[in-house]
């Protein structure tokens, strides 16, 4: 198996005998391979750019499994697996349309999405100018809506780690150890799943990584036929356009940035899911505050010290015998986790909640059971789950010493119990990944950059307030825009005047201000008694989920 010789946490010693001069000469030869890399790579992508320019795409009603109804039309460009060889091994990645309403003189080319992930389809993208959505019906007008399934993703050579149907098997094992031994159970589970990932992907693996989805992106512009991109990124989508922003500052018109992943190399990405874990227990922290405000409607508890004991008996209740034998602690925090990304899942969760302590099992199965038909290889949650793990322990060296993993997770779970465990055996792949882990991408693009927008939800627990500061420092001449008290992931789509003007006129008119900006919350969503099979979170995807 191949790894790198320098992985975090791990001190590389010479054999008894080796000339030292020879360690100290490594990582030089690294950076210089690294560097030889980057060159041919750039040249790559050139290449791939210009045979996607001539070709353009071929245009035509979406195949009628995909549920992408007229007027949105699908089409396929080719990039090369790897950058580095352009006229080697190729992937089709799929992508599709829907057609600025606003006639031409309106129009000011295609406007490209990313929900976020890694691992998230904007497939559907084109589909939110179709609604007549307040929020979307400027931005329809002028633009064209572009969405596609990055490398990996559904139908663009969809990766797969594990057989979809034994992956969306329940129960899954609890995430909170109990003693050692779930530990060794757990690791044994990561390190077959980091194997499977080899045994079953082939060599697009290797080259499943940010900066060759953001050469993707370019060659995806090219072939719509746009000099500059206009690109809206949300969550994990915001880490792939400032790696882009990095690699092709002069190819930008327009960049949203919505949620932002810290981009700094110290977070990407083990730190990342670090600081995560702090923010979801200060967004669950929330919820249940509000649950308890609202409990003439729940009946689940007065206080948010109520709630939280209702939730712990909860689980330990659901440990000890699965509800209809599908729902145990695992599936049972994958629900309620809906509750920390979104307040408009904060009526739904609880609304199923409450249903079940009133006796209304059914209502926690439909919503928290696994979905029966979630076991298409190219749609699955397993392909997502597979592309996110290649994604992340390609991007970055993450700790290889089991005992700095437990380390940290033992102590952010005393105080930030909600998802740190289950967190980190979603990423523990990583630590046995098998394939050689590079330096994250800096991101400082410099004066080349036009001027970009960033838009941020201040509670924000996916990705965490930080991570837009970071950025804003990162990228010369943006402008952040914080909603302030609010944590819903995935602000431009909301309704908030203060924020959808802002996004609006600088897309539309390029119109940034002079100063950045906070906007008061969205409207705090409203109670609803009736339990829904549909509560869970929204599109958008996370780094930890994604």
């Amino acid at each position: 198996m191949a790894t790198t010789a320098l992985i975090a946490g791990v001190v590389a010693v010479p054999s008894a005998g080796a000339a030292p001069a020879a360690a100290a000469d490594a990582p030089t030869a690294a950076a210089d391979r690294a560097q030889r890399d980057h060159r041919a790579e750039a040249r790559g992508v050139r290449v791939a750019a210009a045979r996607a320019a001539a070709q353009g795409i071929d245009w035509a009603a979406c195949p009628a499994g995909w549920e992408l109804p007229d007027p949105v039309r699908c089409g396929w460009v080719t990039v090369p697996v790897d950058y580095a060889e352009p006229n080697g091994d190729t992937v089709k990645l799929a992508v599709d349309r829907a057609a600025a309403t606003g006639g031409k003189d309106a129009h000011q080319g295609s406007l490209l999405y990313n929900p976020g992930g890694p691992g998230g389809s904007g497939m559907r993208f084109p589909l939110r100018s179709t609604t007549g959505s307040e929020a979307w019906k400027n931005l329809a007008e002028a633009y064209d809506f572009v969405g596609f399934d990055p490398r990996g993703v559904g139908r663009s050579a969809p990766l797969s780690c594990m057989d979809p149907q034994e992956f969306a098997k329940a129960p899954k094992p609890a995430p909170v150890p109990d003693d050692e031994a779930d530990k060794r159970a757990h690791r044994k589970l990561a390190r077959a799943y980091a194997d499977g990932c080899v045994e079953r992907s082939g060599d697009l693996l290797r080259h499943m990584n940010t900066p060759n989805t953001a050469r993707d992106l370019d060659v995806i512009r090219a072939a719509l036929g746009e000099k500059k991109l206009n690109y809206l990124g949300v969550s994990y989508g915001t880490y792939l356009g400032a790696v882009y922003a990095e690699l092709f500052p002069g190819h930008v018109r327009r960049m949203v940035f919505d949620s932002v992943v810290n981009p700094s190399r110290e977070k990407i990405w083990y730190q990342a899911n670090l600081d995560q874990n702090v923010a979801f227990q200060t967004r669950w922290n929330d919820w249940t505050a509000w649950v308890a405000e609202h409990d003439d409607v729940y009946g689940i508890g007065a206080t948010a010290e109520q709630v939280q004991e209702r939730f712990t008996a909860l689980r330990a209740a659901v440990k000890k015998e699965p509800v209809g034998g599908l729902v145990g602690p695992a599936e049972l925090l994958g629900f309620f986790q809906g509750a920390t990304y979104s307040d408009r899942a904060w009526a739904p969760v609880a609304a199923v909640w409450s249903a079940y302590a009133k006796g209304d099992e059914q209502a926690l199965v439909d919503a928290a059971g696994p979905d029966p038909s979630d076991t298409a290889g190219n749609v699955s949650s397993e392909n997502g789950n597979a592309v996110y793990t290649a994604v992340e322990c390609n991007d970055a060296r993450w700790p290889s010493n089991w005992k700095r993993w437990d380390r940290d997770s033992t102590r952010l779970h005393r105080d930030h119990p909600f998802l740190t465990w289950s967190n980190t055996w979603m990423n523990l792949p990583c630590a046995d990944w098998p394939l050689e882990q590079r330096e994250p991408v800096e991101v400082r693009p410099g004066r080349k950059l036009p001027p970009t927008l960033i838009v941020q939800a201040e509670r924000d627990a996916a990705t965490p307030y930080e991570g837009a500061v970071e950025l804003h420092e990162r990228l010369k001449g943006s402008r952040l825009v914080t909603e302030r008290d609010a944590g819903s992931h995935g602000v431009s789509g909301l309704t908030n005047p203060c924020v959808n003007k802002r996004v609006d006129a600088y897309l539309l008119d390029g119109t940034l201000g002079k100063r950045d900006v906070t906007c008061a919350p969205h409207a705090e969503p409203q109670p609803e008694a009736q339990a829904s099979a549909q509560a869970q979170a929204p599109g958008t995807a996370t780094v930890s989920a994604p």
